[in-house]
């Protein structure tokens, strides 16, 4: 999650602008949930680079190939930009069509009345999705979001650099916190000067497993709920590994945090291990000549708890302004279950939800995303019930305890403070925004 920290941190100032301006853009749906045989033209949103920009339009040609009364309109940026924009036209009445939606403002649109029940609608079929990643595309109980694909988080570990200072991991099946602490901690000391044994571990995701493995959650369907020990917890990590030496020190953690993916510290062969969604082996593997392997968390119980769940990497939804939410959801139903379609988007945004649009891609996968599907596939046995969502009022979570981590680090505060306060925040947000 590292891209994520950097992206949410670039669109901070957006995501306030989201939450203010999309509460005046409540609306009913309007249009027909039959499809017409007449001319409809769906504007289609998301975020992402290039290759994804060129991905999907393809993607839209070979639909209007299959409906030539249907002409797409496609809307693009960078995640920075994103959510004002999606935020500035909701509220004037002018949202898109279709819109790629992500689990931080799902519960925000939704609980204003911006997005359309995708149950609903006939066109859209669900079969292909185990149904606790299609729980999480739902805000009480109506679902809002289709995942476009799934998620987990595990330690990518360069392997070349590990053999190279001679500490080889321990078991990783069955090892804990305090294991994995000695282990980063002896890379760093085997190492040169300026290399490490890990990052600190400082999102949304890794903070949810955290919990769960302690029996605890970070959030309810409003509010957040992780207990002040298990957050002091979590912080107390970070603060160890730095002053321990299996992480870099708060200064330079601080420096680097916004990076591009590719300057990183793990990118450029300083650190021999992080925590990071499983999917990001592929661009990772494109920054760095080296073999990247995916192993599991460690602990706190030999991997007892069935802590883990599949994320949805990102969503499909429709706007309830829509004029045309049947040809909409149609849309929404090729780009997640056509098997063309699949083989044309590939693992682009992540390993598909549809088990058989993963299956159409053969052996069209690379080596990396092979990686991060076998990952994805040992894991299934520790998965536990999927959570709730990032709740309506809590969508800066990541920026907010990215910014108590660092202040734990830097000795501004400690473990215990800081999740106090941090628990505070998010809770005055949530609670304002119900």
């Amino acid at each position: 999650m590292t891209n994520r920290i950097r992206r949410t941190a670039a669109g901070t100032a957006a995501a306030a602008v989201t939450l203010s301006l999309a509460a005046c853009g409540v609306a009913q749906t309007q249009g027909s949930t039959e499809l017409t045989d007449e001319p409809v033209t769906l504007r289609v949103t998301w975020w992402g680079g290039d290759t994804r920009h060129a991905r999907t339009q393809e993607v839209f040609d070979l639909f209007e190939e299959a409906y030539p009364n249907i002409t797409i309109e496609p809307e693009f940026s960078d995640w920075s930009g994103y959510w004002e924009k999606l935020a500035t036209a909701t509220a004037g009445g002018n949202s898109p069509d279709v819109i790629q939606m992500d689990q931080l403002y799902l519960a925000s649109y939704a609980s204003r009345g911006s997005l359309v029940d995708l149950g609903s609608q006939p066109q859209l079929d669900t079969s292909g999705l185990e149904p606790a990643v299609l729980q999480m595309g739902t805000w009480d109980d109506t679902l809002y979001a289709m995942p476009i694909s799934t998620t987990s988080t595990g330690l990518l570990v360069n392997t070349d650099l590990v053999e190279e200072v001679g500490v080889p991991l321990p078991d990783t099946s069955t090892w804990s916190w305090d294991e994995f602490e000695s282990w980063a901690e002896e890379v760093t000391d085997e190492s040169p000067g300026d290399t490490y044994g890990t990052n600190v571990i400082y999102n949304e995701f890794t903070l949810q497993l955290f919990a769960r493995q302690h029996g605890d959650q970070l959030f309810s369907e409003e509010d957040i709920v992780i207990r002040p020990e298990t957050l002091a917890d979590y912080f107390q990590l970070a603060l160890d590994w730095t002053t321990h030496g299996a992480a870099p020190s708060a200064s330079t953690t601080a420096e680097t945090l916004t990076l591009p993916l590719d300057q990183t510290l793990f990118a450029t062969g300083k650190t021999a291990a992080i925590f990071t969604p499983s999917t990001m082996i592929t661009a990772y593997a494109a920054a760095i000549d080296a073999e990247l392997e995916l192993v599991p968390l460690p602990t706190p119980d030999e991997d007892t708890t069935s802590y883990d769940y599949f994320k949805p990497g990102m969503y499909w939804s429709v706007a309830s302004k829509s004029e045309h939410p049947a040809e909409a959801a149609l849309l929404v139903d090729f780009l997640v279950n056509d098997p063309e379609a699949a083989r044309i988007i590939g693992t682009e945004r992540g390993i598909p939800a549809n088990a058989q649009s993963l299956d159409a891609l053969g052996e069209d996968l690379t080596v990396e995303e092979r990686k991060a599907a076998d990952f994805a596939e040992q894991r299934t046995p520790h998965l536990g019930e999927a959570p709730a969502i990032v709740p309506n009022g809590a969508s800066d979570i990541e920026t907010i305890l990215s910014r108590y981590l660092q202040d734990v680090m830097f000795e501004v505060r400690t473990p215990q403070e800081a999740a106090d306060a941090l628990i505070a925040e998010v809770q005055s947000s949530t609670e304002a925004a119900q």
